[in-house]
């Protein structure tokens, strides 16, 4: 699998509404290896997904707001979104993840919707 295939394949169980608790688990370990490779989208997508289907996978999500800090001027608003929202969600806080989207989103602020705002 790699970076796209992760993201898609646990996006595609938790919009399902199925917690594939094996299956996540396998990934979130394969993405630890891949995660320079993944891209803002699947990095938020995969937050995301774990959150929705209430999968813990600490280890992973502080690895991608690591991985996203240095890449956050490649979100868009919405994977903006979605990446705060999964990890409020999850209940993992990442002080220095949320300053640096704060940051990113008042230089994109017009580009959000309403959706995205709320």
């Amino acid at each position: 699998f790699n970076s796209q295939a992760m993201a898609n394949t646990v996006w595609a169980f938790a919009t399902a509404g199925i917690a594939a608790r094996t299956l996540f688990e396998a990934i979130a370990t394969e993405a630890l290896r891949q995660i320079r490779e993944f891209n803002s989208q699947e990095m938020a997508n995969t937050v995301w997904a774990f959150a929705k289907a209430g999968i813990a996978a600490r280890t992973l999500f502080e690895a991608i707001a690591a991985e996203a800090l240095g890449r956050i001027n490649a979100f868009n608003s919405q994977e903006m979104a979605n990446t705060v929202w999964a990890f409020a969600k999850a209940g993992i806080a990442a002080r220095t993840l949320f300053e640096a989207i704060a940051t990113e989103a008042l230089r994109q602020i017009r580009e959000f919707n309403s959706q995205e705002m709320a």
